[in-house]
């Protein structure tokens, strides 16, 4: 019985049903308002009758007539048409809603495995990707866990015996190689670990964030300034955090100066990181959001980073619901505009 229970035999039960219905409707009525007989053939009318003049037989009723069980039966066909149309898109909807919470969160709750047929074959199978996905991830982890470790151990014990180099200039060139290895494995499994990361959602002071930002950039001799206001979101109060920092930081780097402006416009806050560097030209704008990708040949960790900053920004801008994008800023420059949804 429970094989029998697929979509397409409920969709044909309601239809079917529903013309039953009609035609029983139908012949229900003709049978109690169906046209009565013809009335018997009536005499010649006389000039003069002691009765008086015969009144004019009722007219019809206005149940009499095919409208109304057509109408009835329209009715009918337009209710099951409706129940069959919401019967199909319910679990469109349901799958829709389940692979929104799994973008967000790999962990999310599993699609029931319940309703008809194809229904449940469908949950089965989004229910296994998404325990794939997971298993993945977590031993993506767990392999980044073992190199993390691995690698830094041999690091550590190179840049021992780099220390007892004579050779001074030689001993700088390996320490500035050894630095810029240590900073690529710290930067690629923050980028992934932030890949990973979920948060739940808080009412969090996003204005407060950016002074405390911008104090600790001024404390360590950087020209950081901060205008505007908004008030507080709910939010995931790390991601965003990543997601600043690493903007501000990119600025910082380039530029060596940059300025935030904050614009709350009540359904959205948006957060403009302004500088007045070289800038990015306009058809490098989203590359620049590729891992690993540079404009510079250089490995200048000091210039250049190791390509990661804005895709992490990106990474925890997505998190949030809202986007991060590139403009040119006024005079010449980089504005890097993150929008953040009120949630």
């Amino acid at each position: 019985m429970r094989r029998a229970d697929t979509l397409f035999a409920r969709l044909f039960g309601i239809f079917v049903a529903a013309i039953f219905l009609g035609h029983l409707i139908g012949f229900l009525w003709f049978r109690a308002y169906g046209p009565p007989p013809p009335p018997p053939p009536q005499q010649a009318p006389s000039h003069m009758s002691e009765a008086g003049p015969r009144q004019p037989p009722p007219g019809p009723s206005p149940l009499v007539g095919p409208l109304v069980p057509l109408l009835l039966q329209l009715l009918l066909l337009l209710a099951a048409a409706w129940f069959g149309a919401r019967l199909l898109t319910r679990p469109i909807r349901q799958l829709s809603a389940a692979a929104e919470r799994l973008s967000e969160n790999i962990d999310s709750t599993p699609l029931a495995e319940s309703g008809p047929q194809e229904v449940r074959q469908a949950a089965r199978s989004f229910n296994r990707m998404q325990g794939r996905i997971r298993e993945q991830i977590a031993q993506r982890s767990r392999i980044l866990t073992a190199v993390s470790h691995d690698l830094r151990t041999p690091l550590a014990r190179i840049k021992l015996r780099v220390e007892e180099l004579e050779d001074s200039r030689l001993r700088s060139r390996m320490s500035q190689d050894l630095g810029e290895m240590t900073g690529m494995l710290e930067a690629t499994l923050t980028y992934l670990r932030e890949q990973r990361a979920s948060e739940t959602l808080h009412l969090f002071d996003l204005q407060s964030l950016v002074e405390s930002l911008v104090e600790n950039a001024q404390d360590n001799g950087a020209a950081v300034s901060v205008v505007g206001d908004c008030t507080p979101l709910r939010t995931q109060p790390l991601a965003l955090r990543s997601c600043l920092n690493n903007l501000l930081d990119n600025a910082l780097r380039y530029a060596g100066q940059a300025r935030i402006e904050l614009h709350d416009s009540g359904r959205q806050v948006e957060v403009l990181v302004i500088d007045n560097g070289p800038g990015i030209p306009a058809d490098q704008r989203e590359a620049v959001f590729e891992p690993f990708f540079r404009l510079e040949s250089s490995r200048n960790r000091n210039s250049g980073g190791v390509g990661l900053g804005l895709s992490i920004a990106r990474e925890a801008a997505r998190r949030l619901g809202g986007e991060l994008l590139l403009e040119e800023s006024p005079g010449g420059g980089l504005t890097a505009v993150l929008r953040l949804p009120r949630l």
